[in-house]
């Protein structure tokens, strides 16, 4: 082949290289078109028509608020709806699907993810890796706001999350086989769903700085089901506990517990319940007073050190 030949076709393989090329930020919107290539002066209209061209460990980010549709999640990336908040709006499905590698971290920023009362759940998080929510809206589900069940032991960060009138809770840490899964959750509401934070086996809860109100079960749930050797656990710290139709907090099962401080629990039905051996306790920093059936009792007390 001539040198010229040779030259030629060298800069045909680039330019197919490049034209296929993932950019590792993409840009949607309103306005958008998702046989655009996602730049910012040609966005997609779509998450999904964006998440094709963006690079594992990029960044989706929407240039004005809109409607950007449900998606899939198969790699480590941000989605960003800021500067002003941008939704996703489905019926009769999940919202987003999260099924990563164990090394792979997604981060879902300034979102509104409706299930206008049809949609299966907000956040469907699979298989293994670690995911962080901030400043995110969760609603109107029939199943949950958060449904958090990986096969690998994974991570859940929520801080300043809204999660409202889902079906059956607003967030779920319940890990599938041997896996764990640990949640943090900060500077949060959880209100009107059925019941706010359930916790199964092999699932661990931080609550802090939150409120769990107006839920149509419990605010929290610790559940270990009968003959499990996997532990239900969950601690609550500087939280507002109220208006809970059921329990402020409910312990479920001999291997579920519960540890609260500098905590309030008022107004639901009872403040506290345990069955099956479940267990919640204190740090002896917590208000517990005006539950309309009763406060109910913490299993022990401890001094903070």
């Amino acid at each position: 082949m001539s040198k010229l030949r040779f030259a030629v076709f060298a800069f045909g393989c680039l330019a197919a290289s490049m034209a296929h090329a993932q950019a590792t930020r993409t840009w949607v919107s309103g306005v958008g078109d998702d046989a655009n290539p996602c730049s910012r002066t040609a966005p997609c209209k779509t998450f999904a028509g964006a998440i094709s061209k963006t690079a594992a460990h990029g960044e989706i980010n929407a240039l004005d608020p809109g409607g950007f549709g449900g998606v899939t999640i198969t790699k480590s990336i941000t989605i960003d709806g800021g500067p002003g908040i941008a939704g996703i709006l489905v019926s009769g499905t999940n919202a987003i699907v999260i099924n990563t590698a164990s090394t792979d971290t997604v981060v879902l920023r300034n979102l509104d993810i409706n299930g206008v009362t049809t949609g299966l759940s907000g956040i469907r998080f699979m298989n293994a890796g670690h995911l962080h929510v901030e400043n995110v809206r969760v609603h109107d589900f029939t199943r949950f706001g958060i449904e958090f069940v990986p096969t690998i032991s994974s991570n859940l960060t929520l801080n300043n999350v809204s999660i409202h009138t889902n079906g059956l809770a607003g967030v779920t840490l319940s890990p599938v086989g041997a896996a764990n899964a640990v949640g943090t959750i900060a500077n949060s509401t959880v209100s009107h769903n059925y019941r706010g934070i359930k916790v199964s086996d092999g699932g661990a809860a931080a609550v802090r700085n939150s409120s769990l109100a107006n839920n149509q079960s419990d605010g929290i749930a610790a559940i270990s089901a009968a003959g499990t050797p996997r532990i239900a656990r969950a601690t609550v710290d500087n939280t507002l506990l109220s208006g809970n139709a059921v329990a402020g907090v409910n312990a479920i099962g001999g291997l579920a517990s519960v540890v609260l401080s500098h905590s309030t629990v008022t107004f639901n039905q009872t403040g506290i319940t345990k069955s099956g051996g479940g267990q919640v306790f204190s740090f002896g920093t917590n208000r517990l007073i005006e539950n309309t059936a009763g406060d109910g009792t913490f299993s022990n007390t401890f001094a903070e050190e």
